[in-house]
Order: C-alpha cells, then structure tokens, then sequence
C-alpha cells in the first residue's frame, strides 16, 4: 500500500518539495496538501509584478487545480491545520478535516512582522504577503491616493514600485541611513535611491515610527521627532519570521523557526520541516534557493535515495528592483583585512564592488550591471584562492564597462573588439556585412562567431550593423524561436539561464513568459538538457522532460519491448563478456542477440519489467544506444595487429570512450579511431573521428553516415594521444555548449562553420577552459542501469503491472 504524505503549507517550497517526490517515487506515496490560502500554489515572489500591473494573478500561479487532480492529490485549500496528534499520526483542520499521515511535512513558511504601535489595528494598515494583501492595495488605489510603506528592504520597495504604478502618492518609511542594508552597501543603496526617486517615490530615512494616526481608518503616520506623514494606507514591510505556532504547540521543537537536522526531520519521528518555517544549523532562510534545495534532500530522503543532507547554503541575492538590476552575494562590506576592487560610472548608473580576504573573493555587489554576477558569485561560492591574480580573476571581461558599451561605434577602429568572448573585431564584422550582404545579427552571428557565447555584446553588434549600412537601409530582425511556447531563441534561452541562475523548468518557462506554462514536447527536453550543461551541479535532471528511451534507459522497439545494448569499450570484448551476455539472453528468453554498425551487441524483445534485473545480471555500464550522449567509439585492429596500422587504434578508442562514456550532448554523438588512413573504422563519417597517420593523428569532426550523409572536415593534425584527447574534449564541450538541442554536429559545423570553430580551440588557454567544464560534467555523472538496480524507489518504475510475470517468478 501507499505510504500516506500529508503536506502543510501548500507554498513555494513545500509544493516543490512534492513535485520532486513525484519525480522521483510517483507511486509511492497518497499525498495530502492542506493550504490556509484558498488559490492553488502560486509564485510569490511575483507579486510584486501584480501589484505592478504586469502580470495577473493567474500568470503567477505554478500548479493550476488540474495539477492536483492529474497527480492524485488530496488538496483542501482555505483549510489550516491546527492540531498535529502525534501518537495518532493526524492532523485536523480548523474545518474539521482530520487526516491521517505516516510522513507529515510541515511547510507552514512565514508570517509578515506587524510592529506593535498603536494604531495598527486601524482600517487601511496591512502587510504586503499574499494575493489578498495584492487586492487590498488594488482596491485602495481606486479611492485613495497617500501611500506610506514602512520598510526600505526589497519587499517594501516592490510594495512601493507597484503602487506607483497604480498613481498612488508613495512614501518609503526606513529606520536606517540607506535602502536594503541587508542587500547593498552604501554607494550602491544611494544609486538606488536616486534612480527611484527620478521615478517619483520619496524616502524617509532614518525615522522611528511612534504611531499610527486616525480614527477608523488610517490618516497618518506620526514618528519619534514629532513629524508627520499623511496616508491613507499603510503597507508594513519589515521583515517576516518563521510560522511555528502549530509546531510548538505540537510539542516540536522551536528556536527562531522549526529546529530541523540535515535530512530536515524535525524531533519527532516522520516529521520534517522545510521552508522559510525550517531552522537548520542555527539559520532560518528567507530567499528560494535554499528553501528548494532542502526541499530536494527532503525529497531523496522520503524517497529512501541515498544523499549527503542539506549542508547549509551560501546565499546570494540578484534582482530587479523597479527596473534596475541588483546583485548582492557573501560579505559584502569592508571588514578588518579586506581589501576591495571597485567599479563606479555614475553616468551610466552602474557600480560592482568586489571583497577580498586572505586570497579569496568573500563578497560583491553590483548595482546597474549584473553580467559579471554569476562568475563572481562562483567563486565566492567555490573558495577558490586567487592570491597573485586578483585583478585578473575579477575583472574578466567587461567588468569595468559600462552597459552602454563605451563610446560611438563609429567612432571605433576597426581592431578594437566588439566581441571579447570570441574575439570578432569592428573590422571583422564590417567586412562580412559589405562582402556577404548581412542584414541581421543572427547572420552575423553565423558568419563571424560575434555574439555567439555570452550575448552580452549583441546590442553593439546591432550598432555596427546600422552603422555600416546606414539608417535607411532594410535590416533584418528574425530569429528561430526554440518552440511555439516562446518567442526567444536557444541563445536567448541560455543567456537567461545563466544570467539569471534559473536551474529548473518550470523557473525558465515561469521567469520567461512561457505561454504555455507548462512547455511543449519540443522545449521541455531542450531545457532540460540546457540547463544540465549550464549548471551540471545545480540542476537536478527532470526526468518526466526526456523521451521515453532516456527515462527507460533502453530503445523501445514497434512491439513495446525494448533492446539493450551494454557498453563494449572500442569494440573489444572477453570471453567471460560474451559468456556472461549469452547466458544473460538465455535467461530473459532474449528472441534475437544482434551485432551493431558500432561494435556492441544488441539485445532485443526484452520485456520493460525485466530490465533493472537483466542490467544487475549484465554487470555492465550502459551503452547509451538511446542517448543524446556519446554512444559508440569505433576502432580497426591498428598496429596491434594490422601490418598497415601505424598506431594503437585500439587503446586510443578505449580511452576515448572511458573519457566520454555517459557524456550527455545536444544530440547522439559517435566517434571512430581508425588505425591507417584506410580508415575501416569509417572515421571521417563520425561526429569526432581520428584517423592514424606517420607521426600523429588527423582529427576530422561534422561526419555524419545516417540519413544526410557527410563527410567530416578535417580540423586539426596532431602528434600526441594527448593532444588527441584534449582536441576531443574541447570540441565536445564546445558543442555541447553552441549547438541546437537536437541539433547533429554534421548541422551545427555547417550552420557555425568550421573556421570559428576552430577559431574557439585556437590556444591552449581557451581549450583548457573547455576542457574543465567538461571534466566538471563527467565528474557528476553515473552510471544509470547501476544506480537503478541499486535503488529500489528507481527500480519500482519498472515493476510488472498485475498479472504479468518477471523473468525471476518464471524461474522459480
């Protein structure tokens, strides 16, 4: 029988912590949901953008009421818990409801903090929380035109922007010298002030409330030096603190919030906490990061999967505030023994101040610019120790410029860079447009690598555009969407992820104005896969977004049976490999073994509840033959036995694949070593192929033997097996990294062609840096057929509906 869950809370990071369980164990638990308010679960860091008029309440929702039905779920919304019987394993809701658990999560978040002043109670005072704090202030705009919101942090000034936008009189009350002194230092909280009050909000700093005046409603707000502000509404903003009161009058643990261990459970046996309600080691967290990643261990641990716990995260803040874009992470003010890098161009409104201490970067903040944000936060975040090249690992590319992009670009020479991150110079692209006829940036972009990587340099690569061919000239504005459910491109898509540091799904299409929230067969796996090469460690892979052949591990075949083809490095095999397959076929009743084009041998009609136990019998890593990942590395005999080989083929091709194998990539990738240019391993029809020759290797790429038939180009000629392996891995990741999901490397050398890529592995410091990333990649992986076999919440995917019989019952 199922396990019955009961969720209270039916927030953020409670509901995430669901979605993640459902991924994970879909059959595994009975899932009950209590939620105080009466919406389903919604975004609630959105609504400041209601407030503001630029989205609706239904644009912030992030699991609609079909989502509970589709998944089975008991949900009560307007329902709150107010008793938890822990001997009896229920909870009851002030409704009446009483439901029974056997695993409770307590996600019960937070509440806004009211200061205790006289007056609070008055008509027309309210915090800035939910939806309905969201429809009071609406509806308030409508008759009255005072504001007055008590709070200079982020919340209050996204409560203070949208009420400008409903052409209210706004006032920002704040206790201290300047705004969002937990977020910004000083220089930059200055910045911000003066960009908002060009926007009509006013500031009253350093003022102590006394109380609140009027008689039933609210007419004033009257402060400790005898000052006085009219409004006719007041928003608190103050802060929040943890919502514990069911927790503690349950007998739980409380400090500041719920105290929890690493796995989040709580004192009480099958009760954990997560969320905003959750202290962990001492620490109540207010932002979603670290809210979601609790709610992933919490997941793996109901979920029996093994994982080290939840260790704590180091925070980092990057935002729009009213436009402008911030971005605070780790100690960010001058302390003892701190040295500081800082940039300020008060003309262009931008300000990136960076925080140094015993060789290692501890804090930044930027004001106006962000672009540098994930990098620095990176090393705050890693600890690396940069003692020797401070200046060089900081400042980077463009640190120091302004977002306008410096002076006229006509007024460029044509060897100054437009764009760093390749290299295209004014000239480079002045002479393609003239020479080619190029009349947009994406043209550009195919020609001359401009603006391929970051981005960042696309708007200047627009100016040299016009400039060139002058303003009544035609200029094509068109780029190829990624799907239907978006108007951006796959570098648009990429950029966002990086920048913005989204690390799921559901947050790209959410934060990106999907219009079908929840995606398309064509984005959901393409994001899926993005964001998995963006940041291999945070994104946690969605399974539910790949084809069936990737969340199976095995090829479907036309009969709903599927083919298993284990891993056989560069071809060759044992007599214990081969035994152990044929006996394997013989005991799953395999009704055909096949040898492939790539060298393995295919095991086909195996029936899906078979698998995990066919994969523990085989003892051997996955093939990948249903992957976009590296599938095959074909070898010849070479000189190891051949009289024409002139090298080892073999042992190239073994160490190729060991290095690659379980390499996810935008589409299936095959390799060849061939030992002598006779080439029998069919290397220059291979997405990366080597070829032997006297003296070293040549190394072609864009091969293709399927349907579109294509040559590879030869690329580079080297002499060792380690450039071998470091041109290889350069290219892999230069790949993974530019092309199209879905997109052959045959498609993507003659979309980008192949002198920029070559242009991108021209030096050893640009392949080096490739080549860590991958390596940072293959560092994470697993072998999937083990880990299934090794986990039986996995493993239960694929057990035999009733009335079918494994190969082990038949046995008995």
């Amino acid at each position: 029988m199922k396990k019955r869950l009961v969720l209270i809370g039916n927030g953020m990071a409670g509901v995430w912590c669901v979605e993640h369980i459902l991924k994970l164990a879909p059959q595994q638990f009975e899932v009950t949901i209590f939620g105080s308010e009466p919406h389903p679960n919604y975004n609630r860091i959105l609504l400041s953008s209601v407030l503001a008029g630029d989205s609706s309440m239904k644009d912030i929702v992030l699991n609609d009421w079909d989502w509970y039905k589709d998944n089975h779920i008991h949900f009560h919304a307007g329902h709150t818990v107010t008793k938890i019987d822990k001997e009896r394993k229920t909870v009851t809701s002030d409704k009446g409801v009483q439901v029974e658990y056997d695993e409770l999560i307590l996600a019960t978040g937070s509440l806004p903090f009211m200061l205790p002043l006289p007056g609070a109670d008055k008509e027309g005072v309210i915090a800035f929380r939910d939806i309905k704090d969201c429809e009071t202030m609406i509806d308030t705009a409508k008759k009255y035109k005072k504001a007055v919101v008590i709070g200079g942090g982020l919340l209050g000034l996204e409560a203070a922007r949208g009420l400008l936008n409903l052409n209210m009189d706004v006032s920002v009350v704040h206790i201290y010298r300047h705004l969002m002194e937990r977020q910004l230092d000083e220089t930059a909280a200055r910045m911000l002030q003066s960009e908002l009050e060009s926007q009509g909000m006013k500031f009253l700093l350093e003022k102590q409330t006394e109380q609140l005046v009027g008689k039933k409603r609210v007419t004033g707000v009257k402060f400790k030096d005898g000052t006085l502000a009219e409004a006719d509404l007041v928003v608190m903003a103050v802060g929040i603190r943890p919502n514990v009161q069911l927790a503690k009058d349950s007998g739980i643990e409380v400090n500041r919030g719920i105290v929890v261990d690493d796995f989040l459970q709580t004192n009480i046996p099958n009760v954990y906490a997560v969320g905003e309600c959750a202290e962990h080691r001492g620490i109540a967290y207010g932002l979603v990061a670290p809210l979601y990643e609790q709610g992933d261990v919490l997941a793996k641990k109901l979920c029996g999967l093994d994982c080290e716990g939840y260790q704590g995260s180091v925070t980092s803040t990057k935002l729009k505030v009213s436009g402008v874009d911030v971005f605070s992470g780790g100690q960010y003010n001058d302390v003892p023994g701190s040295k500081s890098i800082k940039f300020q161009d008060e003309f262009s409104g931008i300000y990136k101040k960076i925080v140094i201490q015993n060789g290692k970067i501890v804090g930044a903040v930027m004001f106006g610019d962000t672009s540098d944000s994930s990098r620095i936060f990176k090393l705050i975040r890693t600890g690396e120790d940069i003692t020797g090249r401070e200046k060089e690992a900081v400042l980077g590319e463009g640190f120091g410029q302004s977002a306008s992009g410096g002076s006229s670009v006509a007024a460029m020479s044509d060897e100054e860079i437009i764009c760093g991150c390749n290299g295209v110079s004014k000239g480079t692209i002045v002479q393609a447009i003239k020479e080619k006829g190029l009349t947009s940036i994406e043209e550009i972009k195919a020609c001359t690598n401009a603006s391929r990587s970051c981005g960042g340099c696309k708007p200047l690569v627009g100016e040299v555009l016009k400039c060139t061919l002058g303003d009544d000239a035609e200029i094509t504005v068109g780029k190829e969407s990624i799907c239907g459910c978006t108007a951006l491109s796959r570098d648009e898509v990429v950029e966002a992820i990086r920048s913005m540091e989204l690390t799921t799904g559901k947050e790209v299409r959410n934060v990106l104005g999907w219009s079908h929230p929840e995606g398309c067969s064509k984005c959901r796996p393409a994001l899926n896969y993005y964001l998995g090469m963006v940041w291999p460690e945070e994104h946690a892979d969605e399974r539910e977004s790949r084809f069936v052949n990737e969340r199976n591990h095995a090829n479907i075949q036309h009969d709903g049976t599927y083919s298993v083809v284990p891993r056989i490095y560069g071809g060759v095999t044992s007599p214990q490999e081969l035994k152990r397959i044929a006996e394997v076929a013989e005991k799953y009743e395999v009704p055909m073994v096949k040898i492939t084009g790539g060298q393995r041998i295919d095991l086909l009609g195996v029936k899906k509840e078979d698998l995990p136990s066919m994969w523990e019998d085989l003892d051997m890593p996955s093939g990948y033959a249903y992957g976009k990942a590296l599938r095959t590395v074909k070898t010849c005999v070479g000189s190891t036995f051949c009289r024409f080989g002139t090298q080892d083929s073999i042992a190239m091709g073994i160490k190729l694949e060991k290095r690659f194998e379980r390499l996810n990539t935008p589409a299936k990738v095959k390799m060849a070593v061939s030992g002598c240019p006779r080439n029998c391993a069919e290397s220059v029809i291979k997405d990366f192929g080597v070829v032997a020759i006297d003296g070293g290797w040549e190394l072609y790429v864009g091969g293709n033997g399927g349907v579109k038939v294509r040559a590879g180009d030869l690329a580079w000629k080297v002499k060792t097996e380690e450039e071998v392996e470091e041109y290889s891995a350069a290219f892999l990741q230069y790949y993974r990294e530019h092309a199209k999901w879905n997109e052959r490397t045959s498609e993507w050398v003659e979309r980008v062609g192949l002198e920029s890529i070559k242009a991108a592995l021209d030096t050893e410091e640009k392949r080096q840096a490739l080549i860590e990333r991958i390596n940072k990649t293959l560092s994470l992986t697993k072998d999937p057929w083990k880990e299934i076999t090794q986990n039986q919440a996995l493993r239960s995917m694929f057990e035999a509906l009733p009335g079918q019989e494994t190969a082990a019952a038949r046995e008995q």
